[in-house]
């Protein structure tokens, strides 16, 4: 049986929005915390545009803050499956703000998620489509996503030694 295939573009989303002040950190710069919640977000429509079906967040590598985003500036997120695995996406976020006095955009922020395919009623990995890329970014993110979630693979192995150090009780008790 063919396995089922998308173009990176079907799974292309974006979302536009403007910093308010209720938005801003003490700095008055866009609170990391919801430019972060905004990105997952946007990262799990493409994904499950991807798949067509339940998806949940497994990791996010990181999210690079390259720049300061102002109140002066809208966002701009563009998201989109870079790399599949079996039942796994790795999605990409890039985060351009435009000052809108001056019209100047800048990447102000990336990130890499990964989610995972469920069956729903199960809530079981299910395969997914494999990604084609078309578009020199695309190709770039696509070449280089197995050696990232192999890196992936790894940090999660070690993720699950440390938390056998930790200890689930509290300091006061």
């Amino acid at each position: 049986m063919e396995q089922r295939q998308r173009y990176c573009k079907e799974s292309r989303c974006y979302r536009t929005f403007r910093v308010f002040p209720t938005d801003v950190n003490n700095h008055n710069t866009l609170f990391g915390g919801k430019l972060m919640a905004s990105m997952d977000d946007i990262a799990s429509i493409a994904a499950a545009k991807h798949c067509r079906c339940f998806v949940v967040t497994a990791s996010t590598d990181s999210v690079d803050f390259l720049l300061p985003i102002l109140t002066t500036e809208s966002v701009t997120m563009e998201s989109f499956v870079t790399w599949t695995g079996r039942s796994s996406m790795e999605v990409f976020v890039k985060v351009i703000t435009e000052d809108l006095r001056s019209g100047v955009r800048k990447i102000a922020a990336t990130s890499f998620l990964t989610f995972v395919a469920l069956d729903e009623s199960k809530m079981t990995p299910i395969p997914v489509p494999l990604v084609v890329p078309e578009t020199e970014e695309e190709k770039r993110l696509h070449e280089t996503g197995e050696k990232r979630a192999e890196i992936r693979k790894l940090r999660r192995e070690e993720s699950k030694k440390f938390a056998g150090y930790l200890t689930d009780t509290y300091s006061w008790e």
